[in-house]
């Protein structure tokens, strides 16, 4: 399993040192820090990086401001680490492109999990592949299609940007048209078992994919809600 490259964007400088030693005690070298948003927008933009560790208050800007910017730069796995612990503050993370939330405080070893379970579920659904064009797999309905090798949303002919996540949802939904799946069934094959999310986090990238898919995201065509079951993507056969 190749060794990512992790960004830690906290102004706590001996949070970051202690989560800098774990990560590295664990077999993670290729670690950047920054403590302010400047300095992590500098690193993004000059390295390749997989997974971001991004505090909330940050002394020049919110992280919650500085996280839609980090999304156009790159696809990394955004995890918000915060003493913020409102539902409200949550969601509003993973609404504007965060794949994960974690509350301080919190045990060190909590983060290598979320890192390690991230890997192991990117072994199974890559957000990358060097696959020759011609076994590309692309996913059509309707006014979208999604290229499974490319890890690109496509709407009505354009790209669309779209974090790690919510690809990986619309994604399963694409190899499984026309099947309801309950809230727990799309934790467990999008998220893994061992991951630390809930019923809301699946709300809110239902809610992320619909924005990018419908022509009105309040009243679905593509992505529906089947009461009391679940979701399913429709496609006529």
């Amino acid at each position: 399993m190749q060794d990512p490259a992790i960004l830690i964007v906290d102004d706590e400088i001996s949070l970051s040192k202690m989560i800098k030693t774990v990560l590295n005690k664990e077999g993670f070298t290729l670690i950047h820090t920054a403590a302010t948003a400047k300095e992590a927008l500098e690193i993004v933009q000059n390295h390749s990086v997989d997974y971001i560790l991004l505090d909330v208050m940050l002394p020049d800007e919110s992280g919650f401001d500085l996280c839609p910017k980090l999304r156009m730069l790159t696809k990394a796995y955004i995890i918000f680490l915060t003493a913020k612990v409102s539902d409200l503050d949550k969601l509003t993370g993973f609404a504007i492109g965060a794949d994960d939330y974690i509350t301080k405080p919190f045990n060190p070893l909590e983060v290598v999990a979320r890192i390690r379970a991230r890997m192991r579920r990117d072994l199974v659904i890559p957000e990358f592949s060097e696959t020759p064009a011609s076994s590309k797999t692309i996913y059509s309905c309707g006014r979208f299609s999604v290229d499974e090798q490319a890890g690109e949303l496509i709407v009505d002919g354009k790209i669309i940007p779209c974090p790690a996540q919510v690809f990986h949802l619309l994604l399963y939904f694409c190899k499984h048209p026309n099947r309801v799946f309950s809230k727990t069934q799309l934790l467990e094959a999008v998220w893994g078992m061992d991951s630390y999310v809930d019923d809301n986090t699946v709300m809110v990238h239902i809610r992320r994919i619909r924005e990018r898919i419908e022509k009105d995201p309040g009243a679905p065509e593509h992505l529906v809600t089947v009461r009391g079951l679940g979701y399913k993507l429709v496609k006529e056969k």
